[in-house]
């Protein structure tokens, strides 16, 4: 079982603003791309091929402590912090060597996508409840 995993990033150019400074749209990014090596750690994936189920995002936050620039290593410290019966909350940690640079959270549902292109709620699949296990807060 998988709850929480770590993911080492360098700030390209592109992710910065005009400032020098990584813009906050890039956190959100960075988060999302933690949780699905997350899966893929967990050996799934979140957005299988021919699936019937998805994984809205239903919040997602920062708070942001001390800023990055255009060649900082940071690290993606990514845990899951509990899991109901249709959702997933996850916690984020970005840091850079001993400074905590950003602190979010993202919850994400689980629905069925049906054939009149609607969605709707349904409980997460035992396969992946079986795969993520739910872990205390950091």
């Amino acid at each position: 079982m998988v709850s929480e995993h770590h993911l080492r990033r360098r700030v390209q150019f592109y992710e910065t603003d005009m400032a020098g400074l990584v813009h906050f749209t890039w956190f959100f990014r960075y988060m999302e791309e933690a949780e699905h090596a997350l899966w893929r750690a967990a050996g799934l994936s979140i957005a299988e091929q021919g699936s019937h189920v998805g994984w809205p995002r239903v919040s997602a936050s920062f708070e942001f402590y001390s800023p990055l620039r255009f060649e900082d290593e940071f690290d993606v410290h990514l845990r899951i912090t509990a899991m109901t019966a249709g959702r997933i909350h996850y916690r984020c940690v970005l840091w850079k060597g001993e400074t905590r640079i950003a602190e979010g959270a993202l919850e994400i549902a689980c629905v069925r996508r049906n054939a009149d292109g609607t969605i709707s709620a349904r409980e997460i699949p035992p396969e992946v409840r079986a795969a993520l296990s739910a872990a205390e807060e950091l």
